[in-house]
């Protein structure tokens, strides 16, 4: 494994986390404040994805040396929880969808949510870009299905922003409650496709391009 593609993926890591987390503190406070459940689902959602970026810190937090096995171990490790992050992140987003609708829980206008949502939209997509390269270029699957998790928390971005937009300004309550059960569709979809992805690279080190006529 490149030593400079590794710590880069340890930045994009910890960078992740950071963000996240200070997200999850703004969405959680303004959700609070306007006694928004979407507000506070995208916080918990942030915190999730914190999570995925801290076993991406585990990931990669090794020295340079680590044996093929171990290293290919920590792949699958990793890979497998990321897998599961999505899955838990679609089962909470279904749930608060569907009681929302059933309950007709309605938020109240929030200008902070619009802000933060308008934030990670516009930050998200940049992140997953680059972590998705970084992961092509050392052969780690596990980086790659944790850049779909930005991905799709650039997605969640977009259905609260049409959210907390529709019910600002037209006080459309439904929007937000249905476009979430979209994105439900596609946490699933990553999450069975990344566990489903087992075996990772074949090659002796991870990071360097397999042998020619060796397995993909």
């Amino acid at each position: 494994m490149s030593f400079s593609l590794q710590r880069r993926a340890l930045l994009l890591s910890y960078f992740t986390v950071g963000y996240n987390v200070l997200e999850a503190l703004a969405s959680l406070l303004a959700g609070y404040l306007a006694g928004s459940i979407a507000l506070v689902g995208f916080g918990l959602d942030s915190l999730v994805e914190s999570l995925s970026g801290g076993v991406m810190i585990w990931r990669f937090s090794h020295g340079p040396g680590l044996s093929a096995e171990a290293e290919e171990r920590r792949e699958r490790q990793a890979i497998k929880i990321v897998g599961y992050t999505f899955l838990v992140l679609g089962a909470y987003v279904l749930y608060e969808s569907l009681k929302k609708l059933y309950f007709q829980e309605i938020s109240s206008p929030s200008l902070l949510g619009i802000i933060i949502a308008l934030v990670s939209l516009i930050a998200m997509p940049g992140l997953f870009i680059i972590k998705y390269r970084t992961g092509k270029s050392l052969n780690s699957r596990s980086l790659m299905a944790d850049s779909k998790q930005t991905l799709a928390c650039a997605w969640l971005s977009l259905a609260l922003l049409v959210g907390l937009g529709l019910n600002y300004l037209f006080g459309i309550w439904q929007a937000d409650p249905i476009i979430g059960l979209v994105v439900v569709g596609f946490l699933v979809k990553e999450g069975r496709a990344t566990l489903k992805e087992g075996k990772l690279c074949t090659c002796a080190t991870c990071g360097l391009p397999p042998a020619a006529g060796g397995d993909d």
